[in-house]
């Protein structure tokens, strides 16, 4: 079929045109006045499966680490080894997610944006149950990660045929559970680039076009990867005001890429608050900003004019990182943050923009 000629199925009442979403975000409920999202976390993941990212020491005494359940036993080794314990990788618990979202609620958060997609193990008709649960929105991604999670067939799907995959997620539902997607993303890259993330990335840009749904994009780890990104998106046609790059503070550190990434227009995401020293030490070694470093870079590109291109979350996506584990949980920009802003004298405007104003602005569909 091809997308000239996608059919919208009518029993799906909540999954509407593109005419009629527009002005208004999708969460798995149904579609929703983009004003009724309140403070939003704009990159997380409630259910996860990261086991991809596996990666197995060689030790005998790290391999039993290796395939233990987290607990408080071993949190000192995982905490440095995060991607080096298999358990950790996992957030499949969706009474553990429901209750994690509900603490995170009582802060004041409304909006939770789950950016798992295929090869992340979403699962639509459990974000609806959590979202049910709990009275939390929450926004389901769409689209592929990256190539390590592609399907076997990826090499000879066409790119209208994964735009088709995506065009459908946005208008019908995931699968046969009717729930759609409200966002695109996170479109997954590594570095260099390979030829099905290029594909996967063109098809994205296209079916933004025909959706008007947000997009947003996970970046290779090398400060190039989110220009050579913003340029195949924008030669497919895509909205690069309406697209956001993700993890700038574990991919830009140096204040003259930052500032040429927001020229572009595109949102700039700073979405691993709370972690901090390093990136995934095990795979690429990133040196990261605390999250005091991370408000006073965010201040500097307000002054620099681009306060409407900033989001801030916590790209939850590990057992350590919840608070039954002792983590900071996806309550810790409500908690910890925010009252950071406002010591090193945010103005209430600013810090209004980027948990409300700016999700609001980037998710409701154009």
């Amino acid at each position: 079929m091809s997308l000239s000629k996608l059919v919208i199925s009518s029993k799906e009442d909540d999954c509407m045109e593109k005419s009629k979403l527009t002005g208004k975000a999708q969460a798995v409920l149904g579609p929703i006045p983009s004003e009724e999202l309140g403070i939003t976390l704009p990159h997380e993941h409630l259910l996860i499966d990261l086991s991809i990212m596996f990666n197995e020491p060689n030790t005998a005494k790290e391999k039993r680490l290796a395939h233990q359940p987290v607990r408080l036993e071993n949190l000192r080794w995982i905490h440095y080894h995060p991607i080096e314990n298999l358990d950790n990788l996992l957030l499949l618990d969706e009474e553990v997610a429901k209750s994690e979202a509900l603490d995170c609620k009582a802060t004041g958060v409304n909006t939770i944006v789950d950016q798992s997609n295929i090869g992340l193990g979403r699962n639509a008709l459990a974000l609806k149950r959590i979202s049910l649960a709990t009275g939390l929105n929450i926004i389901m991604g769409c689209g592929y990660y990256v190539a390590a999670t592609h399907t076997t067939d990826m090499d000879i799907k066409t790119e209208e045929e994964i735009a088709e995959e995506i065009v459908h997620d946005v208008k019908v539902g995931v699968g046969n559970a009717g729930v759609c997607a409200g966002i695109i993303g996170e479109i997954g890259c590594t570095w260099p680039l390979v030829d099905n993330e290029r594909k996967v990335l063109r098809a994205a840009a296209r079916a933004q076009q025909i959706t008007g749904a947000p997009l947003n994009i996970h970046p290779g780890r090398n400060p190039s990867a989110p220009f050579e990104i913003v340029d195949i998106l924008r030669d497919a046609g895509a909205d690069i005001s309406h697209t956001v790059i993700s993890h700038i503070d574990r991919t830009l550190r140096n204040p003259r890429d930052i500032h040429k990434l927001a020229e572009t227009g595109c949102y700039l995401e700073y979405d691993l608050f709370g972690w901090e020293g390093y990136y995934l030490k095990a795979m690429v070694s990133v040196d990261l900003p605390n999250d005091a470093q991370r408000i006073n870079e965010i201040k500097w590109l307000i002054e620099e004019g681009y306060l409407n291109q900033i989001l801030i979350s916590h790209d939850i996506c590990m057992k350590i990182h919840l608070s039954c584990y002792g983590g900071r949980s996806y309550s810790h920009i409500m908690e910890n943050v925010v009252p950071l802003m406002r010591e090193k004298t945010m103005p209430e405007k600013y810090i209004h923009a980027l948990l409300v104003e700016n999700p609001k602005h980037l998710l409701q569909f154009v």
